[in-house]
């Protein structure tokens, strides 16, 4: 393996420690994939192990058709969505999927995340919507998952949980986290009154501003 794939292992390992601090996963439910482009490569997290016991070792990888290259554990059960958003997103190098309470809460509530917030716009690029409903690991739920995610980087997976992706493993990371912490904002502010929406035009100001501003980040797995 090449040194960008050992690099990608230990930053993989790295998020998911830090998924279970932030008690966005109880378990070993969630997953977390980063691609190495270079290699053509994807590392994931493998099936049925918790993400604070998570370690290298326990990786598995494979090619871009799901090929297990390396790695003696089960892949994710969400191996094909984290494939499928990857062919459908040329922009993407890292999936994370949490199953955090109140982006729960909207999920099972099949409600899209309105932009309320300006962190929000910047990271996600728009509103949250729900991906259409189907049992997790199937090819059904990969197709509404890459479907509903379009070019946005947050997606509700219906009854189920949130993924969020971006240019590197930090990026998408904090796209879950930003989508847990304005969840909060909205169901508290309903409780409020009415929770006022960023407009399309400061929605794309925030997030263009994001992109070419306030953080580039350098993949070393390209």
């Amino acid at each position: 393996m090449s040194l960008a794939t050992e690099e990608a292992k230990d930053n993989v390992v790295r998020v998911g420690h830090r998924m279970a601090q932030s008690r966005l996963v109880v378990g070993s439910w969630g997953n977390i994939s980063t691609l190495v482009k270079k290699d053509k490569l994807v590392i994931i997290t493998p099936s049925a192990v918790n993400c604070d016991n998570l370690h290298a070792h326990a990786l598995i990888t494979v090619d871009l058709e799901g090929n297990v290259v390396e790695g003696n554990l089960k892949p994710s059960t969400e191996l094909k969505l984290h494939l499928a958003v990857y062919k459908s997103r040329p922009d993407v190098n890292a999936i994370v999927h949490t199953h955090s309470t109140y982006g729960c809460a909207m999920a099972v509530s099949r409600q899209a995340l309105p932009p309320i917030l300006e962190d929000m716009a910047q990271l996600v690029g728009g509103p949250v919507p729900v991906a259409e409903y189907a049992p997790a690991g199937t090819a059904e739920l990969a197709e509404n998952c890459s479907h509903a995610l379009g070019k946005l980087n947050a997606v509700f997976l219906a009854n189920h949980g949130v993924i969020g992706v971006g240019r590197e493993l930090e990026e998408a990371f904090q796209v879950c986290q930003i989508v847990e912490r304005t969840a909060k904002v909205y169901i508290l502010s309903g409780i409020l009154g009415t929770p006022h929406v960023l407009t399309p035009e400061d929605v794309k100001s925030h997030h263009n501003y994001y992109l070419t501003c306030y953080r580039r980040p350098t993949n070393k797995n390209k």
